[in-house]
């Protein structure tokens, strides 16, 4: 199946995961730019709000078409229980290119369930998969399991 795997990270967490699945399936990875700033703790304060309101943002010039590839993986960091603004606005430009769609993120502690459920409203698409990352699984280590897990669902 041909992949690209999409994703959005404002701290690098979702960047490392992304990575990992990426090179378990070697597929195309487009990395998603916000042409707003969201570093720091403003960034942070921002970056929720917006996403609470589910506001859209304007994106940097993808390189990647998804309508080229027949599975495209959306992986995104929780903000305050939402997807993140850029991967929202990803979705809203890109969803009626998605043949096949999953999903991944990136979390403090909750909220992909929530997510994943309002990606897949978006896209109108039912995951093949998803995969929920919280900072207790990389303290234990427990995600490289998830990941692979995560990868053979979309194998299978």
């Amino acid at each position: 199946m041909n992949s690209l795997l999409v994703y959005y990270s404002r701290t690098g967490k979702t960047k490392k995961v992304g990575n990992l699945i990426s090179e378990k399936i070697s597929c195309d990875v487009e990395e998603i730019f916000d042409t707003k700033k969201r570093s720091g703790i403003l960034g942070f304060i921002k970056s929720g709000r917006d996403a609470m309101r589910k506001k859209l943002t304007i994106l940097k010039e993808i390189d990647k078409n998804p309508d080229l590839y027949d599975l495209v993986i959306i992986g995104t960091p929780i903000w305050a229980s939402n997807m993140s603004t850029p991967i929202r606005t990803y979705i809203s430009e890109h969803k009626d290119k998605f043949k096949n769609v999953a999903f991944f993120c990136t979390e403090g502690s909750k909220g992909g369930v929530k997510c994943f459920k309002n990606m897949e409203k978006l896209c109108n698409k039912k995951p093949m998969a998803t995969l929920e990352i919280n900072k207790k699984d990389i303290k234990k280590e427990i995600y490289l399991d998830k990941i692979k897990d995560f990868v053979e669902e979309i194998k299978s």
